[in-house]
């Protein structure tokens, strides 16, 4: 028995019962997702006081020699070969050509290691593979990305069998087996809990033997891969009626692979979504008997396959969807500085026009961030961490950010971007958008209760260590681990009080930060605001408790301030990494600057919303007393950045790099030709200005220009009317395929016809 402790057996005993109480019940699905991956950078964040230079010591991801090989030869192949126009709208599918050559280059085993004939890439080679894909075509990039993301081919190589492995990575690898995996259905979205898919342990015949296995049951829809797919992930919860497993009846949600041929799999039918081509839809599978040898992991992983998903997503989710999101950023920022250099109105580059460097530089900036967090998250994970909060982060902002500069450039393109048709180089991206922010976690689902509710016990010094102690069915171990975590978190929230009242009332003014140079000054803001919201988070904690589960605007808000801590960490690493470019540094200061904002606004709305007023007023003197002040990027600064993309320069390309080039007299190859004839005749146009002369014609009959002059600016001339251009069809090429378009018959039986 362990000797009487005064804080201990007196102070914390009667905290721990009360604690022990109040403490909500988790569940078993909320349970698996917080022990799944592990903590980084967030941690350091959650401290209040990051170390700045364990985060600049972190070496960044780079490409093997073998990884740039691939890169410069398969993949500019594969993209080359990409017609985006016909892929989306006349073959409604990759080419069997593409498909060939994908598999015959192994895109599918891209994770799989060598020793199981897969390429053995690191994650950030697959996700520059994605990441130059998508700047070609959405539908090839999640062809290539879904089987190297969350499905049989990770779920085996974490949780996979010596036998299962050697069985089914090789034919993963060079794509015998094409992989899908089905979760969501018709019941179950984001509640995995609520699915009926079922899996009952039974005897039954397989190959001609009788074997114990499982009769499984589903319905799953959005399936990526799914019409095409041999190779069946299945998330089901499985039940034992009879115990010939020995134990309980309701064993849990459970993975096993399914060969689509199998009797009883119904399989091939397609969903488009936003008319997206790329393979997608439902599968349903009427008492198909595997044996539980395909259960992934063995019979030792049953019930276990909540945990084993949410394991994989905390890889997958920070690398596929944030991968296309910063490829999209970038491919808006080169075609979209492109367009408004070579556009005039009025005489003048529509660039140049104030309320269009608003939303260039907005672009630009967001190409900046989104590629830097995709960089350093790359490197967490090339060095084997598995960050299941940050992940999200990444998951989420990446493709909020997308939608934003996307929209952008639409609105800055305008008819260019709208009117659809082979030229057309931004029509594909804009609908593809509402897909990256739907899958892998709805958005709306993931700011509302994961970054932050996950964030606050996975990465938060003690909570997890307090909420595990909390829980011990032996209440002795548990009051003796919890007086420890308990007093550490009570220190812990003091010295960021302490923190935060200096770093606040002094304006970050003494906050700790490396020699940065210019940017010295936004490390402190952020050491200022990391004090700030550890403090504010364990005062919410404190006086919610397991309310704040319930208060998803507030958990909000709080997971917003940890995203713009690591998104801008990630911006101030990129910074340090490339050299600190004196010329890349407006892009950094319209981050922080945006950033900071939001760090800002966000806190003033917690404070005002938070339900206990007298520790609002408390944190409020603490932590903002003088309200918000942060400015947003100035006006001289947006004009700076909007110019780093209206003009060619290495700023430019560092911002753009690795986007496909193809020279097929298509869209964006008229658009980067057009944009460089136009910006080396700018002498020539300075004389046209000087002279106060708009036609190139008659600057030459008055001898402005001479012969050769007037030569390039013709050919710039002809190849801004090109871009310009629109497609149009004669009214026979839009009308319906089949006559079935002009039925007016039952809706249903119209369905049902099509189908056939």
């Amino acid at each position: 028995m362990a000797s009487f402790s005064f804080r201990r057996d007196v102070i914390s005993r009667p905290i721990f019962a009360w604690a022990r109480k109040v403490m909500p019940e988790m569940s078993s699905t909320e349970r698996e997702a917080l022990e799944a991956g592990d903590v980084w950078w967030d941690a350091d964040l959650f401290t209040g006081t990051p170390d700045w230079d364990k985060l600049l010591a972190y070496p960044p991801a780079t490409l093997t020699d073998e990884e740039q090989v691939f890169l410069d030869g398969p993949v500019n192949e594969l993209c080359a070969m990409l017609d985006d126009w016909r892929i989306n709208w006349e073959w409604r599918d990759l080419p069997p050509e593409v498909w060939d050559f994908v598999k015959r280059h192994k895109f599918f085993g891209m994770i799989v290691p060598k020793e199981f004939g897969g390429l053995g890439f690191s994650p950030y080679a697959h996700s520059e593979v994605v990441r130059k894909v998508s700047t070609r075509s959405c539908a090839a990039a999640v062809t290539v990305m879904v089987p190297n993301s969350l499905g049989p081919g990770e779920l085996l190589l974490r949780f996979g069998t010596p036998e299962q492995r050697q069985r089914w990575l090789p034919r993963l690898a060079d794509g015998r087996d094409i992989p899908c995996f089905g979760l969501t259905s018709p019941e179950a979205g984001s509640d995995a809990a609520a699915m009926v898919d079922s899996g009952i342990v039974c005897k039954g015949m397989f190959e001609g033997r009788e074997v114990l296995g499982l009769r499984l049951n589903w319905h799953k829809r959005y399936i990526t891969l799914g019409p095409v797919a041999t190779l069946l992930g299945l998330a089901f919860k499985a039940y034992d009626p009879d115990r010939l497993l020995g134990g309980a009846e309701d064993l849990g949600i459970t993975l096993a692979l399914v060969p689509t041929g199998l009797p009883g799999v119904e399989i091939g039918r397609r969903h488009l979504p936003a008319m997206q081509v790329f393979q997608n839809g439902p599968n349903r599978g009427r008492d198909v008997f595997v044996p539980l040898d395909f259960v992934i992991g063995g019979r030792a992983r049953i019930g276990e396959g909540w945990k084993m998903l949410m394991t994989a997503l905390a890889a997958g989710r920070g690398i596929s969807l944030p991968s296309l999101s910063a490829a999209a950023a970038a491919y808006v920022a080169r075609t979209t500085g492109a367009y408004a250099r070579i556009r005039e109105q009025f005489n003048v580059p529509i660039g140049r026009f104030e309320g269009i460097e608003e939303p260039l530089a907005r672009i630009a900036g967001t190409a900046y961030l989104l590629d830097a967090a995709r960089r350093l998250t790359c490197a967490a994970l090339n060095q084997g961490h598995h960050p299941a909060v940050i992940s999200g982060i990444m998951k989420l902002h990446a493709t909020e950010r997308m939608r934003v500069v996307v929209d952008d450039a639409m609105d800055i393109h305008g008819g260019k971007a709208v009117i659809d048709g082979p030229q057309n180089y931004m029509g594909s991206l804009y609908r593809a958008v509402p897909v990256g922010i739907t899958v892998e976690g709805a958005n709306i689902l993931t700011r509302n209760l994961i970054v932050f509710g996950q964030g606050a016990i996975r990465a938060h010094p003690h909570l997890l260590t307090e909420m595990t102690a909390l829980a011990d069915a032996d209440p002795a171990r548990g009051l003796e681990a919890f007086d420890t975590a308990f007093w550490a978190h009570v220190g812990h929230t003091f010295a960021n009080a302490f923190r935060a009242l200096g770093r606040n009332w002094t304006g970050g003014l003494f906050a700790p930060a490396p020699e940065a140079g210019e940017a010295t000054r936004f490390y402190r803001q952020l050491s200022r605001h990391a004090a700030a919201f550890a403090l504010c988070a364990d005062m919410a904690l404190a006086t919610l408790g397991g309310a704040l589960k319930r208060r998803e605007m507030l958990s909000a808000r709080f997971g917003d301030i940890l995203s713009e801590l690591y998104l801008l960490s990630a911006a101030l690493k990129r910074w340090h990494d490339e050299g600190r470019q004196p010329d890349d540094f407006a892009a950094l200061e319209w981050c922080m600057a945006s950033g900071l904002k939001t760090i800002e606004l966000r806190l003033a709305d917690i404070l005002a919303n938070l339900p206990n007023r007298f520790v609002a007023v408390l944190l409020k003197l603490i932590v903002q007393p003088f309200g918000p002040r942060a400015a947003s990027p100035s006006d001289s600064l947006i004009h700076r950045l909007a110019q780093l993309i209206l003009e060619p320069s290495a700023a430019r390309d560092r911002l753009t790099p690795n986007i496909a080039h193809v020279d097929d007299d298509r869209g964006l190859a008229r658009l980067e030709r057009a944009f460089a004839l136009v910006t080396a005749n700018e002498d020539i146009v300075k004389k046209l200005r000087t002279a106060r002369i708009r036609d190139w014609r008659a600057a030459l009959r008055n001898g402005v220009i001479g012969e050769a002059e007037a030569e390039r600016l013709e050919a710039a001339e002809k190849a801004v009317a090109g871009v310009i251009a629109v497609d149009d069809f004669a009214a026979e090429e839009l009308a319906p395929s089949t006559a079935r378009y002009h039925d007016r018959s039952d809706p249903q039986d119209l369905t049902t016809r099509a189908a056939s």
